[in-house]
């Protein structure tokens, strides 16, 4: 709530509560779209999650008075609840101008530079008028998960890049690069230099089995998998061991499915991806062609989806490997699910099920390698090799469930097996980890304690993306999430928790510290000498772009 006669410290100019206009001032033009990215037409309004008071002018003055839902009443019709557009595009330009001319020009600081950081940016930018965005990076290059994360043979996943490269072309928005924050700077020194700090690091960790023989040679974690042939800096010397037959994946997720095709992929696919120059050097001398994919629970909880089920299935070359045994009576359980996870179990039957004609099946036999799936089996050992030093298989419990659909627990049976294999990738989830200790952290959850991306008990602090609601979903989610909580901080802009009557000056003051600290900071043009020469080494071998793995080549490369 607002102070009596306290002025509303935000460039924030129009908060649609309802229709109408200020008196004297030009209504909303009809016709077109809405610019709160949501795309609703007239005459429809932006949904959103709760009501409101009424149209404010930026002054916090009512102008229609009434009570209505919140939302973009663009034309006609009753308004339905709206995502509230703060300084709504349909304003004409001199209106917004007019309203927000009279307030100081907000400086945010986001810290990471993945989907959440700039999503988060993007929402701020694109509904505050005079907003100014700093994004901090500890790597020389941005882009997170969408450059580290993504599969390499899933090039589409991908092109959101040119949307963040948009926002970061922005003049009200900066990228500092090579920086860390929680040692470079800290959260306390960015506090001081902005009127709001987002924190949008991503997760960093990965979760651990804590079983015995976790820290055998041959047993990776997914993260670090990923990141080898992706090229994350941290994992370019993780030189896996590729000499087995048999691979074992820890997990029923959509990395797993994206560790077993690029394990199983035919060489010639890959050669024509980003994937890096080491890592298809090594996979072309891989010995593995059998990967297991195991569970703790069933059929009806994998959390994969259809696409990159589908996608294993087709993989040429490999024949997928499922016992009909797992999937009896599952027609009838499915009969109530979801579309989506009804298709999906609908697709694992018929895989199961389906007999090859006799020609098909002469052709099955001579396919090199195979994957499957294996449910019901929570790992309780990594077993040595006779000398001790690498993992020769994994002890499984066998489990019964307990409950129905998401919500069933696996409940080991007391029976036991053993499952051989020279390689175990673990993909049970990624955690994120403390930044600064100035900063809440709930350990137990791997999350900053917040509400609606504000975090608790520290007013001017936020976070968005899997640091605030855990490391689940997929990019969209993220993108709704980051989203929510840079609505927060036009609220609280608006609403003038935020005092922005004070300036701050942003990067004036945090440049001069880190060059105290002796950092030089990389900026989004010098990422973008770094993604030229990326892509032309990628083009002389055929690829998108080849990924410079080490940052210190890229930091010599931009003359730093």
């Amino acid at each position: 709530m607002e102070e009596p006669g306290q002025p509303r410290a935000s460039g924030v100019a129009v908060r649609e509560r309802g229709g109408g206009a200020a008196p004297g001032m030009p209504r909303p033009r009809a016709g077109g779209r809405c610019g709160c990215g949501l795309g609703a037409a007239p005459p429809r309004v932006c949904r959103d999650r709760e009501r409101g008071r009424g149209l404010r002018s930026a002054t916090g003055e009512a102008i229609d008075g009434g009570p209505r839902p919140r939302g973009c009443v663009l034309r006609g019709g009753e308004p339905r609840l709206g995502r509230p557009q703060l300084l709504c595009p349909f304003y004409p330009a001199g209106l917004r101008r007019w309203l927000s001319s009279r307030a100081p020009a907000p400086r945010i600081c986001v810290v990471g530079s993945g989907p959440a950081g700039f999503y988060t940016a993007q929402h701020i930018l694109k509904h505050h008028d005079l907003a100014q965005v700093d994004i901090y990076e500890k790597l020389p290059v941005p882009f997170g998960l969408v450059r580290f994360g993504v599969a390499p043979d899933h090039p589409e996943v991908k092109n959101v890049i040119n949307t963040f490269t948009h926002t970061a072309r922005s003049d009200r928005c900066a990228y500092y690069g090579n920086v860390t924050v929680g040692r470079d700077i800290t959260v306390g020194e960015l506090q001081q230099a902005y009127h709001a700090v987002v924190l949008s690091y991503g997760a960093e960790d990965n979760q651990v089995l804590g079983i015995p023989g976790e820290n055998l040679s041959g047993v990776y974690s997914a993260r670090a998998f990923v990141g080898w042939y992706n090229g994350l800096p941290e994992n370019r010397d993780l030189k896996p061991d590729l000499s087995c037959e048999t691979a074992l994946i820890l997990g029923h997720g959509n990395v797993a499915l994206d560790i077993a095709r690029i394990l199983l992929s035919p060489l010639d696919f890959l050669r024509k991806t980003d994937i890096t120059d080491c890592s298809l050097a090594a996979l072309a001398r891989s010995k593995v062609k059998r990967v297991w994919l195991a569970g703790r629970r069933g059929p009806l909880q994998v959390a994969f989806t259809i696409k990159e089920l589908r996608e294993m299935i087709n993989l040429p070359g490999t024949q997928p490997v499922l016992n009909p045994a797992d999937f009896t009576g599952l027609e009838n359980a499915i009969k109530d699910a979801s579309r989506p996870r009804k298709r999906l179990t609908e697709l694992m039957i018929k895989t199961a099920l389906e007999k090859p004609r006799e020609k098909a099946a002469m052709a099955q036999a001579a396919i090199p390698r195979q994957w499957g799936l294996k449910f019901q089996r929570s790992p309780q050992e990594m077993l040595p090799t006779t000398d001790g030093t690498r993992v020769r298989g994994v002890r499984m419990a066998l489990t019964r469930l307990e409950g129905l659909g998401d919500s069933a627990k696996a409940v080991p049976t007391g029976d036991m097996e053993e499952l051989e294999c020279g390689l175990v990738l673990s993909s049970i989830g990624y955690r994120s980890l403390p930044l600064d200790p100035a900063v809440p952290f709930d350990t137990q959850h791997g999350i900053i304690p917040n509400n609606l991306g504000r975090v608790t008990g520290v007013p001017g602090l936020y976070c968005s993306g899997w640091v605030k609601r855990g490391p689940v979903g997929v990019i969209i989610t993220t993108m709704n999430d980051s989203f929510d909580t840079a609505q927060s901080v036009l609220e609280d802009l608006q609403g003038g928790v935020l005092d922005v009557s004070i300036s701050r000056e942003g990067f004036g003051a945090v440049g001069s510290i880190l060059r105290s600290r002796g950092i030089r900071p990389v900026s989004f043009s010098d990422w973008e000498k770094i993604d030229a020469a990326e892509v032309a080494r990628g083009k002389a071998a055929g690829k998108p772009r080849e990924k410079i793995v080490d940052p210190q080549e890229m930091l010599q490369l931009i003359g730093h």
